[in-house]
């Protein structure tokens, strides 16, 4: 809560002076003080002298280093106090440097410097007192609690500025592990955005591909189905559109409003068209089995899952000269198992994509990892290529509708 007293404005200004500056003006103020008794002594009392003055401002003067030396000043000024104490009349009426240094050493010194000084303030100061013929008992009570009341200022200015510490070291840390988190949901979010678009355009494209190769072929020999390759072609397309309009769409909503905002992404009850949109497209022939009871999914998982089926069709398109192709969801009680195989080529090498592609496949692993599952892709065992990815599934809950 920002301080609201009266003086808060003076304060301020007095952080920002130069500390000297600032020191040097108490020193001043207090030479003043102790002039007084000089320039105007009271009545029946002897005057100063001046010897007496010099060492009044002894206990002045070297205020102006009281932060540079805390420790130093104060054995200075511990020094002249007593001896303009004892040995000129009058003695001062109040320890204005006294009380500045103990102040000043109670704020900034080490802890033994503290004890040390403050003790022999006490035990110095009732000494002092009790040399005088006439010292009255109020004077011990006033001089030795004045001095405990600067002392405790002095210490309570300094647990203020630990405790102010901490907290700016505090803030400061908070906002880097905000920073950190930030930039790693960043690109967390930039990796997920990259994966959606590769997938949603790679698939697109590759059913384009494979329609405006055969539209030409059979365009005058079968006109009905070229007109399905075109028609194929646009549904392909305006299906990418769609999808792509989503995401941009998330990243629009996500400038004007900060916050995750996500518009709804297909899941596993898309799959079925998936499928049958692949077959129909392409001539592939595409089919999808489920066994097992289907059990809820976090969306992240079911968006992955519908991703992760669509990049290997993908391939399957692209790359494997294929003739037909079949995915399996098998249901078990803590995880779903999905299974895309097909009877073309295979892969090249242990691990490789069909025809040598593998970004797709690295994508497939970044998703099953992401949702805490994993991937194993390489050759059927019957030929062909096989993507195997289990995922695991939330607690026992309505099932997971499929149509």
């Amino acid at each position: 809560m920002p301080d609201r007293s009266p003086l808060a404005p003076v304060v301020a200004r007095l952080r920002t002076t130069n500390p000297y500056a600032v020191d040097a003006t108490v020193a001043a103020l207090a030479l003043f003080a102790v002039s007084l008794q000089w320039l105007f002594p009271d009545e029946g009392d002897d005057p100063l002298s001046w010897r007496g003055w010099l060492l009044g401002a002894a206990t002045a003067v070297p205020l102006v280093w009281r932060r540079a030396a805390p420790f130093a000043t104060a054995c200075a000024v511990s020094v002249a106090t007593p001896a303009q104490a004892l040995y000129h009349a009058p003695p001062p009426d109040l320890m204005y440097g006294g009380f500045v240094v103990l102040y000043t050493l109670a704020a900034l010194a080490r802890p033994w410097q503290r004890r040390v000084m403050l003790a022999g303030w006490l035990i110095g100061v009732a000494a002092t007192i009790s040399h005088r013929e006439d010292a009255e008992p109020f004077e011990y009570a006033f001089q030795l609690l004045s001095i405990v009341c600067a002392y405790a200022f002095g210490s309570l200015s300094r647990s203020r500025r630990a405790h102010t510490a901490e907290l700016e070291d505090r803030a400061w840390r908070l906002e880097r592990e905000r920073a950190a988190d930030t930039a790693r949901a960043t690109a967390r979010e930039r990796a997920r955005i990259a994966r959606d678009m590769h997938d949603i355009l790679a698939h697109a494209v590759s059913l384009m591909v494979v329609q405006a190769e055969a539209g030409p072929v059979v365009v005058r020999s079968d006109p009905a189905r070229a007109e399905a390759a075109f028609d194929a072609i646009a549904t392909a397309g305006r299906d990418a559109m769609t999808q792509l309009r989503r995401i941009l769409g998330v990243l629009k909503e996500e400038e004007r409003e900060p916050g995750p905002r996500r518009l709804p992404q297909p899941g596993l009850a898309a799959l079925p068209g998936l499928v049958r949109l692949v077959g129909e497209s392409t001539g592939l022939r595409a089919e999808l089995k489920m066994s097992g009871e289907p059990r809820p999914l976090p969306p992240d998982t079911e968006v992955a899952a519908y991703r992760i089926v669509q990049e290997a069709l993908t391939n399957t398109v692209k790359h494997a000269y294929a003739s037909c192709a079949a995915v399996a969801l098998d249901w078990a009680e803590d995880a779903v198992t999905l299974t895309v195989t097909d009877d073309g080529r295979g892969p090249s090498a242990p691990g490789d994509a069909p025809g040598g592609g593998g970004h797709g496949l690295i994508g497939i692993r970044e998703r099953a990892a992401a949702c805490g599952g994993e991937a194993v892709t390489g050759g059927g065992p019957d030929g062909g290529f096989r993507v195997v990815v289990r995922l695991p599934v939330v607690a026992a809950g309505r099932p997971a509708a499929l149509g």
